[in-house]
């Protein structure tokens, strides 16, 4: 009968090793943590930088936005301040005594403004110097309204003085015209009579236009006041249409009346007047063409003065006259 042996010296294959298995594990795990970790603080470094860089752009345009809004600021001011030099001499004469004060304030503005990389603190150091200039802009124009106001305090009494020496001149001259006025005659018991002239010489008084060869004008003349003397008294009378009855070549003409415009004349004469008397005048106007029918109406005029006036109708002739 066989024996059956076993050989205790053969290694057996049926597990795992599991200490070496665990050991690898544990070195992938090691790894995988590394990168995880490295990954993680690549992250954190990008998202850190990010935050720099939007800080600093959050910055730069914070100073973009400063630096634009001191120029708008400071055209605002330097424009102010040039209308008014441009519109007030006085303003003028003001900055340029204080010229290179100015021109150096704006010269350094421009200087921080133009730099696109200025700082912070030049920014400020802008600011100051613009609000400067504009308390600058405003003491000159009160200096330049209080200048003003004694201009229009002089201004004022002067404008009063000349009112008051215009006044008086005034009052004096309207006594002058009152006086003027006074010495001259009035003229009463005005007619303005058409004359027919017949054939046989006689003169006879017509309402006919047709008939009327001339007018004659008669008045009265007195003053208590007027001087004895020579008056030349002017007569203009005025036709129905409006137009004055003036002929050069008759001895019409042209007069000055007390206000400076002159009027044409129908006739005139030299009276020759004593003082405190009531003297008869007549004058004669003959034309050379026709009355026409209508209103005729007569002023009496002396040394610019209208002394009286009058009127008369002619009426067109019947079927028998």
């Amino acid at each position: 009968m066989a024996e059956n042996t076993f050989n205790t010296d053969t290694p057996s294959n049926s597990g795992p090793e599991k200490p070496k298995n665990n050991k690898n594990a544990i070195i992938y795990g090691v790894l995988i943590a590394a990168l995880v970790g490295t990954w993680g603080y690549m992250y954190y470094d990008k998202s850190q930088a990010s935050k720099e860089i939007a800080i600093k752009d959050n910055q730069l345009d914070t100073l973009t936005n400063s630096r634009n809004e001191l120029q708008s600021d400071f055209d605002a001011a330097r424009a102010r301040l040039d209308n008014l030099i441009s519109q007030n001499s006085r303003m003028d004469s003001l900055v340029k005594s204080k010229d290179k004060e100015i021109a150096d304030m704006k010269g350094r503005i421009s200087n921080i403004l133009s730099n696109k990389n200025a700082t912070a603190a030049e920014l400020a150091e802008a600011r100051r110097l613009i609000e400067q200039l504009k308390s600058s802009t405003e003491s000159y124009v009160q200096t330049i309204e209080r200048l003003e106001g004694e201009k229009l305090v002089i201004t004022g009494e002067r404008d009063f003085a000349r009112k008051e020496r215009d006044s008086v001149a005034s009052v004096k001259d309207s006594l002058g015209k009152q006086v003027d006025l006074g010495s001259v005659l009035h003229a009463s018991n005005i007619k303005l009579s058409p004359i027919n002239l017949r054939r046989n010489g006689k003169e006879e008084v017509t309402s006919k236009a047709k008939r009327a060869d001339m007018m004659r004008v008669s008045f009265d003349v007195d003053n208590r006041i007027a001087t004895s003397g020579e008056k030349e008294i002017f007569v203009a009378i005025t036709a129905p249409d409006g137009s004055p009855l003036a002929v050069e070549a008759l001895g019409s003409g042209r007069f000055t009346l007390d206000d400076g415009t002159e009027k044409l004349y129908t006739v005139k004469k030299l009276v020759s007047y004593t003082t405190g008397t009531n003297q008869s005048v007549s004058m004669d106007w003959k034309q050379n063409s026709d009355f026409k029918p209508g209103d005729y109406t007569v002023e009496i005029y002396q040394d610019g003065f209208k002394i009286g006036s009058g009127k008369v109708n002619l009426k067109k002739s019947g079927l028998f006259n």
